[in-house]
């Protein structure tokens, strides 16, 4: 005979697994530190500032 398993447990269980595999996937793809954020928004910010200084009037 089999072991008895409660199916609400093992429900919550596999979402469980679930959202943390999707927590995972997320922090690879968008996960920065708070220096590669800042390096990131300089840049943007020096890109902005050259791509000014060049218009025309």
């Amino acid at each position: 005979m089999g072991e008895v398993v409660n199916l609400r447990l093992a429900r919550k269980a596999k979402k469980r697994a679930e959202k943390e595999q999707t927590a995972a996937t997320n922090r690879a793809a968008f996960g920065q530190s708070k220096a590669e954020k800042a390096a990131e928004k300089a840049e943007s910010d020096r890109q902005t500032s050259i791509l000014d200084g060049a218009k025309r009037d």
